[in-house]
């Protein structure tokens, strides 16, 4: 235990050195995060009046975010499943980044709930064995439980993989396995969960479809693997790890399947509301074309509509996919359409209109914003310090051997006897049961 302790301090050190580029990232993360944090502690004291929030509007821009990152984290499992289950290499290589930002992205659901929480000092109703959770009637137990226990799964599995790297060993898919068999359902019960918070609610016909959940996952397995995407081609640029273009453009695929599936349900979703002509349409007509004269979401929503259009026309061509600046492009576009909308395109039109007829035009206000801003960073900041502590070990530069440090370059400046054939993390995985 205690050359356990040593050895994680060891690699620790890794997340305070680096070049001046990356002490300039971490200064701009940690501008926007101590902004955040000082808008929060305002609305802290002055409540929630600060934002754009009220009775009418009781859902904003933080469950906005909530819900577009609940999908980015459910997407892992895109990467889970031809990694462990079909052991497909290229993609087994970088499975561990795609589970580091899973965890990521629970973590950041974590706060944007504790930011659109009035009352954050009776979270701990939330907490299971001690507070008061109403299980299992309550949806919002629910989530809870699924939420941190897909937290669990994929710290479990990074810890793991990454322990045994790290000792030069391989690891056991006696052990892995298991874990992975649980956290694909799990992936997608964090997503349906979420999902049935809003479809749970009869007096709001927007939500109360049961095309939602199957839409929310679509959408999750488009915009999640997309993010990865990026992600994979600036940890290639900034650091010795090797990506294979193979896995890239297999992710691609998946993406442009996942997205053809998402707006067929959208078109699905649309001739029913516009054909039957019933006044549920009404939320619907709110986002596209304006509804007596309240029209605050309409270009939003068209520039989404035609962001995923183009995004799904760049993944379908194979060209455009093993392309770059297109693939980049068509990446880019299939995020931001997502995210507006799954976030204000999914949950304000919920609410419009009111219950008596009233439209009230929610726009978050800066406090919202900052507050936002500062999540997001915090998020970004978790990601590059888990950056910071795995490549070193996970590209063989950093490993520990009967208790003590084994660099990839020695004093005599030999290198290190090659390792095995690599698996995934440069190892061997065991087969054994």
């Amino acid at each position: 235990m205690l050359d356990l302790i040593k050895h994680f301090f060891i690699a620790l050190k890794q997340v305070f050195t680096g070049s001046r580029n990356y002490y300039i990232w971490i200064a701009f993360l940690g501008f926007w995060i101590l902004l955040g944090l000082g808008t929060y502690m305002i609305q802290l004291k002055e409540g929630l009046i600060v934002t754009a929030m009220r009775d009418q509007v009781s859902w904003g821009f933080y469950l906005s975010n909530f819900t577009f990152l609940v999908g980015v984290a459910a997407a892992g499992v895109l990467l889970v499943i031809p990694a462990y289950i079909y052991n497909f290499k290229p993609i087994k290589e970088i499975v561990l980044f795609g589970e580091m930002l899973a965890i990521t992205a629970i973590s950041m659901c974590i706060m944007f709930i504790m930011a659109d929480i009035g009352r954050p000092d009776r979270v701990w109703h939330l907490i299971p064995f001690i507070g008061t959770m109403n299980f299992p009637a309550s949806l919002l137990a629910w989530d809870v439980l699924v939420l941190n226990g897909y937290l669990f799964l994929n710290l479990a599995v990074v810890l793991y993989v990454l322990y045994r790297i790290a000792h030069n060993k391989d690891y056991s898919m006696a052990v892995v396995r298991p874990l992975v068999i649980m956290s694909i359902p799990w992936a997608i019960s964090i997503h349906t969960v979420t999902a049935f918070l809003y479809n749970g609610l009869p007096a709001r016909p927007f939500w109360n479809a049961s095309i939602l959940a199957p839409r929310f996952l679509a959408s999750a397995f488009a915009a999640g693997p997309a993010i990865m995407i990026l992600l994979f081609q600036i940890i290639r640029k900034i650091s010795p790890l090797e990506i294979d273009n193979k896995a890239i453009n297999k992710i691609a695929e998946l993406i442009a399947y996942a997205l053809g599936f998402n707006l067929f349900l959208f078109g699905a979703e649309m001739f029913k509301e516009f054909y039957s002509g019933t006044v549920h349409m009404a939320p619907l007509q709110y986002m596209y074309f304006g509804l007596h004269g309240h029209n605050r979401l309409v270009p939003w929503m068209w520039m989404a509509f035609i962001f995923n259009l183009i995004a799904f026309a760049l993944f379908l061509s194979t060209r455009a996919r093993e392309n770059p600046v297109t693939l980049n492009l068509a990446c880019s576009l299939v995020i931001v359409g997502v995210y507006v909308e799954k976030g204000m395109g999914l949950v304000i039109p919920g609410f419009i209109p009111g219950a008596l007829g009233e439209i009230y035009e929610y726009s978050p206000t800066n406090h919202e914003l900052l507050i936002a801003i500062g999540i997001w960073a915090l998020g970004a900041l978790l990601y590059t310090l888990m950056l910071k502590f795995v490549i070193p070990v996970y590209t063989g530069e950093l490993r520990f051997s009967d208790g003590m440090r084994v660099s990839a370059k020695v004093v005599s400046g030999q290198e290190e006897p090659a390792l095995p054939e690599q698996g995934a993390g440069g190892m061997v995985p065991d087969q054994g049961s």
